[in-house]
């Protein structure tokens, strides 16, 4: 179960990846500089080593800033408070929380994957979904590393320091909430979304080659906001909304920073990117 737990954690925005093109931003306002790279959590061996633009960005900053506190959210502790947070604290379980149809489908999806869904009972949709996509990723030969983990460890090693732009008890209210109030539709397109999991991450890995952010943001983001617009809202803009004024922040510090975060809070007229050129930064690709 805690390797389960570690990995959902991870998975959160699962592949969230850019390319050697485009993956590290320059962001200039006046004296200060900042650096963004757009991370894939997770990846492939295969997808190693990592474009040559997230060691210069790294090489030149002092602090290595993350979504959350990684240390934190791999804690012992933290992980129990998820574990608690992912059930249903009333005793209740997850089919008097979906329709018959969203319950019967989410069950055989489950159990072909080997999973009954007695295994799943008290846990609520969006932990259960985690884990299924969990599961189809490491199908396709995924593993539990990816970028913000590889750099966390250098920085660790380099002793750099290193700062998050929200705790690990808001990420994992972030991850827990997802399906509330919107049950049925989040596991009917969670569903759909893992049955073309294999096609959409070769599309996705198309993109990060190739660097296209504007095809990055039609993937990732596209679909879930027509069909998802309030989980959209929550995820991307709400959480671009409060990291903003932190990065902003950091134009009045002397040390660079490099904000690794994934690139689907950064690309799209929603990123980070455009926010930083409405407030007067020149943003570039380095």
């Amino acid at each position: 179960m805690k390797r389960v737990i570690a990995g959902i954690m991870l998975v959160l925005w699962a592949c969230t990846g850019a390319g050697a093109e485009s993956s590290v931003w320059k962001a200039r306002k006046g004296d200060s500089v900042l650096y963004l790279g757009g991370t894939c959590h997770l990846l492939r061996e295969a997808d190693f080593p990592l474009p040559a633009e997230f060691d210069r960005a790294y090489r030149a900053s002092q602090v290595v800033v993350f979504e959350t506190d990684l240390d934190k959210l791999q804690a012992p502790a933290t992980r129990q408070r998820f574990l608690a947070k992912a059930m249903y604290g009333d005793g209740s379980t997850v089919d008097k929380h979906l329709s018959a149809k969203a319950y019967a489908a989410l069950s055989a999806f489950s159990e072909a994957n080997g999973i009954p869904m007695q295994s799943f009972a008290q846990f609520r949709p969006s932990m259960i979904v985690m884990t299924l996509t969990l599961m189809e990723l490491m199908k396709m030969g995924v593993t539990q590393q990816g970028v913000d983990s590889v750099y966390h460890a250098r920085a660790v090693a380099d002793k750099k320091a290193v700062d998050g732009l929200e705790t690990a008890d808001q990420q994992i209210d972030y991850v827990v909430s997802m399906a509330d109030g919107n049950e049925d539709a989040f596991v009917d397109y969670s569903i759909e979304d893992m049955k073309n999991m294999r096609e959409q991450f070769a599309l996705l890995i198309g993109a990060w080659r190739t660097g296209d952010a504007a095809r990055l943001d039609e993937l990732m983001s596209g679909e879930l906001k027509t069909r998802q617009p309030a989980l959209y809202k929550r995820l991307i803009v709400e959480r671009n909304r409060n990291w903003l004024p932190v990065i902003e922040g950091y134009q009045k510090l002397r040390q660079t920073r490099f904000v690794l975060v994934g690139v689907g809070h950064l690309v799209g007229p929603d990123g980070i990117i455009e926010a930083l050129r409405r407030k007067g930064y020149t943003v570039d690709k380095l």
